[in-house]
């Protein structure tokens, strides 16, 4: 009876004990490399990057906004509207340049397998969401992999 006792307390010590291991990662087949640019999405982000003024539209919205204003009123007010005009015309030459140079992108963080994090860059909307499984190839496209 004491025997029995024993060996049904260590049976229980033991099944306590796997229970609380966390559950490990499948391991990789024999002979099969682990998959080093293997990983899930974690985050997808559209990127929009105001352009810079050269000053080209500056001076060439001054210029059509100086003559424009130049047709209104006669004496003071003309030259008042020259300057009016060509100050409001390189404030919309420098906006419409910059607008014109303006990037736009989207960027895909992927957390890769061996805990290292990597982001993708892209002109197209991805095909992709958080917590896709994801294979970077050429290191610098996506492709989903199937579960």
């Amino acid at each position: 009876m004491r025997h029995i006792l024993m060996l049904a307390a260590v049976a229980l010590a033991t099944a306590g004990t796997a229970a609380a291991q966390a559950p490990q990662a499948a391991a990789p087949l024999p002979g099969a490399a682990p998959c080093t640019t293997c990983g899930v999405v974690e985050s997808v982000r559209y990127v929009e990057k105001q352009g810079e003024g050269s000053g080209a539209g500056l001076v060439a919205g001054g210029v059509v906004g100086g003559v424009l204003g130049h047709q209104i009123g006669s004496g003071r007010g003309n030259t008042a509207a020259t300057i009016l005009g060509a100050g409001a015309g390189a404030y919309a030459g420098n906006q419409i340049e910059k607008n014109a140079k303006k990037k736009t992108y989207w960027v895909v963080a992927v957390r890769l397998d061996n805990g290292s994090r990597q982001s993708i860059t892209s002109g197209a909307q991805p095909a992709f969401k958080q917590g896709d499984r994801v294979k970077i190839l050429d290191g610098k496209r996506l492709a989903l992999i199937a579960n």
